[in-house]
């Protein structure tokens, strides 16, 4: 993948994060490079639809991680074992059922990040 630059303020309009690691990033760079984290089991790379489906605008907060092994903070948010760059501390929003049944037939249990719900 392409290297990311940080969020350089707290301008978040045009980001989304994505509902499966909270990774935080335009439309058009979901599109463009897809997911560093998720790109091998939901493949947004290309795939407009597919962005919007599996991502969304609505979070709160954002975390820069850069190094995951040495972040206690990444531990705590349960990104640690992720891709440096800059991270959702919550979002709304949850991947379709269909989706999420895709993952299971891989082998990957869906684990929805949304804090707008309790589940």
């Amino acid at each position: 993948m392409t290297q990311r630059r940080l969020l350089s303020n707290n301008n978040f309009k045009g980001k989304k994060t994505t509902t499966t690691t909270l990774l935080v990033l335009t439309i058009d760079q979901f599109v463009f490079d897809g997911c560093d984290n998720c790109e091998p089991y939901l493949q947004l790379k290309g795939n407009k639809d597919l962005v919007y489906d599996c991502t969304s605008s609505n979070f709160d907060g954002v975390v820069s991680m850069m190094s995951p092994d040495d972040s206690w903070v990444a531990k705590w948010q349960r990104i640690n074992r992720f891709k440096p760059g800059c991270y959702a501390i919550s979002t709304t929003g949850r991947l379709p059922p269909s989706i999420v049944r895709e993952l299971k037939t891989h082998g990957i249990t869906y684990r929805s990040r949304d804090t707008s719900q309790k589940t």
